[in-house]
């Protein structure tokens, strides 16, 4: 088996895991069950360019994060990393005038996390400016 055939098929893990809901989907006809597949595709296709952005803005910061026994790793999933993600609320305030948005649950790691992936990340979370750059998870 190829290496290129083992992480496609490394991919498609997720059609097998329960929070994917795969086995609560009933299609019957041909032209549904492409577009599902396309749909699954591009799914496939975006979570894979996201861990692969992520795994060299790692490598380029030469930066770490924690694995699933809290040792250093440079390459996560991305679907570990969105574990570490869990915890993180936006709370949306609107008054007659204005709405407010309002980030909460944001650690040392969340911002960490976040910044691996660009400026709108940032922007989007609110991720203060000051140190956000140096914030080390593991110092050496």
């Amino acid at each position: 088996m190829s290496k290129e055939q083992n992480q496609v098929e490394r991919g498609f893990r997720f059609l097998k895991d329960p929070l994917f809901f795969t086995s609560t989907l009933f299609v019957k006809k041909p032209r549904r069950i492409m577009a599902l597949l396309m749909v699954m595709l591009l799914s496939l296709l975006v979570y894979g360019i996201a861990e692969r952005r992520m795994r060299a803005s790692l490598a380029e910061q030469k930066k770490t994060l924690p694995n699933q026994i809290n040792q250093a790793t440079a390459k996560p999933t991305l679907r570990w990393v969105f574990q570490l993600l869990h915890g993180i609320h936006c709370l949306k305030i609107t008054t007659q005038h204005q709405t407010e948005q309002v980030i909460e649950g944001l650690t040392p790691l969340h911002q960490k996390i976040l910044l691996l992936f660009g400026k709108t990340v940032e922007n989007i979370y609110q991720i203060p400016l000051k140190n956000t750059r140096s914030i080390d998870i593991f110092p050496k």
